[in-house]
Parts: structure tokens; C-alpha cells; sequence
């Protein structure tokens, strides 16, 4: 809150001062300087503080840093400055400078938003996310959808953690998620009511409580790493190791006029700091996951069958294919995920177990 009435102040004077000089009458002539004026952004990420440590903080202290004044980008985490289902038209607007975010919590007016976050078995590792948008084309997909929306420009997409399930009471059959309120993203929350979730949309700081309070029976955000991080585990006891999706998509957005006020230079640097970011979170992720399981101690794995697993995988396909029947441009990105899977499954191990 401290950092909204911040925000809001700073505008209001940002305001007052512009209002101050239209009215203001004067003879003297402009005067001229050569001094550079600092570029200033905020950006605004869908993680929470702790979170927000990890999958991007890093990335934007580096930027900050070597940009050497010439620009200074601001950090502020989930809902700090706008809720997170508003930041997309907070960008569109000028509001807010930048988004670190999947297109589906933001609601992106895009035909391919779904994809965004945990679209259902897309993904089986965090790999596959920078291998499908660098060598099978979805990068292209983006920049076309994004291209027809007015004042918003699509940056770069990297993978984020595993969807699992971490609740209060065990999941040991498909039949244990019947009637479970579950804490998850828009698409997979539409998938997974297949199966008698039900999905809740809360604000992302208001979790943990609403868990202990009994609101929720437990989240669908997020892989074992998440979880430690940002308190989750603490109110839970158990750990599915079954996920719907091996890896989050993630986007970084920016408002098309602050990005093209930006000099060519430092966009470069802000685009080799988002890959550092990816990079970063890569083996963050990855070698939380392992490390949680075996030796977190807060946590108990549970498992549902791989039989009875299979049907949710299957169910998937199906979903898959009413997606693509929504738009042409979706039909080719689901064209591109069955090919790409199909393809890794031919590989073999390592690519694909079973």
C-alpha cells in the first residue's frame, strides 16, 4: 500500500508540475543542456516479494547496473501497483512500463493467451519452452499475435517451474481432486474442473492465509520449489508428484512507446538480461525441485497410479483439440506442440521416459 500512495503521489505531482508550467507565461527563451535525461520504467512482476527474488530481481540489478544511469528500471512485485488481472491495460495505457507475466493471468486480448502459463501437457521439462519458441516457431506466433494489439509489444518467453499439486489432505487416486478448492491459473483451472476441482482465484499474497483459513484446500501453481520459497509448505502436508504441465510459460511485455523510447543499446541490454533471467531460473528451478523432494522434510510425496494418470493425459489431448478449434493461429501452435511431443517421444531417453 505504501508503494501505491508512492505511485499515485508521484503522478499527482508529475501532474501538478506539467499543469504549473502550461500556465506558466515567460519571455526567456528555452534554455539548452546537454545533460542526458535518465530513462526511468517501472515494471511489475505477477511474483510475490519472496518469489520475485528469484525470477527476476537478479536479472533487473544487473540491467540497472550496467546501464550506468542512462536508465533505471523499478521493481515492484504481485499487485503491488496494479492487480495482476489489470496489469495488461495498466501497460496498454502507459500506467506501468513493462510486465513480467504469463498471458493468461493478465488476460491478454490474444487468441493464443491460453498457452501462456500451464497449458495442460504442452511441456514435460523446462527445456522444451526456449526449444519450442526458438526452433519450432512460436516465437513468430507471439510477435503476430502481439503485433495486432494496439500499444503492447511481446519481448521474450522463458519456462518457469513444474504444475503440481501441494494440499492439506493427500491425493493418492484421480478421485481425491473431487470438490478440492484449488488455487491455480485460468486455463488449467478450466482443465482441471474436468476432474471435480474447483478452481479459486484469489490475490497472490493472500494464499497462505486464506489455506490456513480453510478457503482453499490446496494450490495448483507451482512445483515443490515455489512452495519452500514463499511459505507454501508451511501450511500444507503433502506433495503430488504428478503435474499437469512439466513447465510454466512466462512472457516479459512492455508498452510499445516507453520500449521505442528506449535507445537501440539498451534494449539490447534489457533483451540479454531477460536470457540471463531464463537461464537463471533454468537451474533454480530444476535443482530445487530434487533437492525439495528428497531432502525438504516439510512435504510428503504422494502419487496417483500411472494408469489412472494416463486418463488425465488423455483428457488433455481432447482439450488440446478444442483449443485448436477456436482460431487458426491456435490450431497451428496445438499442430506445433503435437509434433514437437511426437518428435521427442521418437528421441527417446532422455527426452521421453515410457
Amino acid at each position: 500500500m505504501a508503494n501505491r500512495r508512492d505511485f499515485l503521489k508521484q503522478a499527482g505531482l508529475g501532474a501538478a508540475a506539467a499543469a504549473t508550467a502550461a500556465c506558466a507565461k515567460t519571455e526567456a527563451p528555452a534554455v539548452q543542456t546537454d545533460k542526458k535525461t535518465t530513462i526511468k520504467w517501472r515494471l511489475q512482476t505477477y511474483a510475490g516479494s519472496a518469489l520475485g527474488e528469484h525470477v527476476i530481481k537478479p536479472s533487473i540489478e544487473s540491467f540497472n547496473k550496467i546501464a550506468n544511469g542512462e536508465m533505471v528500471i523499478e521493481l515492484y512485485f504481485a499487485d503491488q501497483l496494479v492487480p495482476t488481472g489489470e496489469l495488461f491495460r495498466a501497460m496498454q495505457q502507459g500506467t506501468i512500463d513493462a510486465v513480467q507475466s504469463d498471458d493468461d493471468s493478465i488476460a491478454a486480448p490474444v487468441d493464443i493467451r491460453v498457452f501462456g502459463g500451464y497449458f495442460p501437457f504442452a511441456c514435460r521439462y523446462s527445456l522444451d519452452v526456449p526449444v519450442l519458441f526458438n526452433q519450432y516457431g512460436l516465437r513468430q506466433i507471439w510477435e503476430e499475435a502481439y503485433g495486432e494489439v494496439e500499444n503492447v509489444t511481446w519481448l521474450s518467453a522463458g519456462s518457469w517451474d513444474p504444475c503440481h499439486f501441494n494440499t492439506v489432505q493427500p491425493i493418492k487416486r484421480l478421485a481425491d481432486l473431487k470438490g478440492k478448492r484449488i488455487f491455480t491459473f485460468p486455463t488449467a483451472g478450466r482443465f482441471l474442473s474436468r476432474f471435480g476441482v474447483v478452481p479459486v482465484t484469489l490475490p497472490y499474497e493472500d494464499i497462505q492465509v486464506a489455506v490456513q483459513t480453510g478457503e482453499l484446500d490446496g494450490i495448483a501453481w507451482s512445483g515443490i520449489t515455489e512452495d519452500y520459497t514463499v511459505g507454501w509448505a508451511d501450511v500444507t502436508k503433502y506433495f503430488l508428484t504428478n503435474n499437469i504441465s512439466g513447465a510454466w510459460i512466462g512472457s516479459y511485455f512492455a508498452n510499445t512507446n516507453s520500449w521505442n523510447a528506449v535507445p537501440p543499446h539498451l534494449q539490447e541490454l534489457f533483451r540479454v538480461c531477460m536470457d540471463s533471467s531464463h537461464y537463471y531460473r533454468q537451474h533454480w528451478y530444476w535443482g530445487g525441485e530434487a533437492h525439495l523432494r528428497v531432502n525438504g522434510g516439510k512435504l510428503q510425496l504422494t502419487s496417483i497410479p500411472d494408469d489412472e494418470w494416463k486418463t488425465v493425459e488423455d483428457e488433455a489431448l481432447k482439450f488440446w483439440d478444442e483449443i485448436a478449434a477456436t482460431s487458426p493461429r491456435a490450431a497451428k501452435v496445438v499442430g506445433i506442440l503435437k509434433d514437437y511431443n511426437a518428435l521427442m517421444a521418437k528421441a527417446g531417453r532422455p527426452y521421453r521416459y515410457g
